[in-house]
């Protein structure tokens, strides 16, 4: 297991052991359903050497979170879709997410990964979209990375100025999805954690 898989895994089980946000705990909505405004926590400052994930700040879609697992920091970024469909539709599936995380020890800086909430198809195309650019990712279990790693800087960098991303992927029984993330907040966010990742 590569140990970029094996962090996101350590964020999405920390965050099921230990996450609280009403908002994040829902499911998306329907296809043309508007979502009700969630209510956020109010950020609370990080525990030193806590593996649990500490919320230090929601920026409308994202929340900025902190943890110390291991007493190495790392730093996250979190999102749900604002949109999701399958084709057929309905098809069941464990929530997604996008992460972009920060790992110091590591010398990671804004790594995204999507953790769609199902098997993906083995070998099959999945992309991002934010407006006209598309970003090839690859697959591996139920996590989305980018192809080329030296497009990520490029990519963040668009996540930041786009309102919008769009993550298609195809499930292992065939279901192709379609999530669409909003990226308000985001820049915010990552502004936050470049603050609170430091060494």
């Amino acid at each position: 297991m590569s140990v970029r898989r094996l962090w996101t895994m350590l964020a999405m089980m920390m965050l099921a052991c230990g996450f609280t946000d009403p908002g994040f705990a829902q499911t998306a909505p329907a296809k043309g359903a508007k979502a009700a405004p969630k209510a956020h926590p109010t950020p609370k400052p990080a525990a030193a050497g806590s593996a649990e994930p500490t919320l230090v700040g929601q920026f409308g879609n994202w929340g900025a979170y902190v943890a110390s697992p291991g007493g190495k920091k790392v730093c996250f970024a979190l999102a749900k879709p604002t949109s999701s469909k399958t084709n057929p539709p309905n098809r069941p599936r464990d929530p997604a997410y996008a992460f972009i995380s920060t790992r110091p020890a590591e010398k990671v800086v804004n790594e995204v990964s999507i953790m769609i909430g199902y098997q993906l198809k083995p070998g099959a195309d999945s992309s991002l979209e934010i407006g006209s650019a598309h970003y090839a990712m690859y697959s591996q279990g139920d996590g989305l990375w980018i192809k080329n790693a030296a497009e990520e800087d490029r990519m963040v960098d668009a996540m930041r100025k786009g309102a919008d991303a769009t993550v298609k992927g195809v499930s292992s029984k065939g279901t192709q999805t379609t999530d669409v993330f909003s990226l308000k907040g985001l820049s915010q966010a990552l502004d936050r954690l470049a603050q609170d990742c430091k060494r």
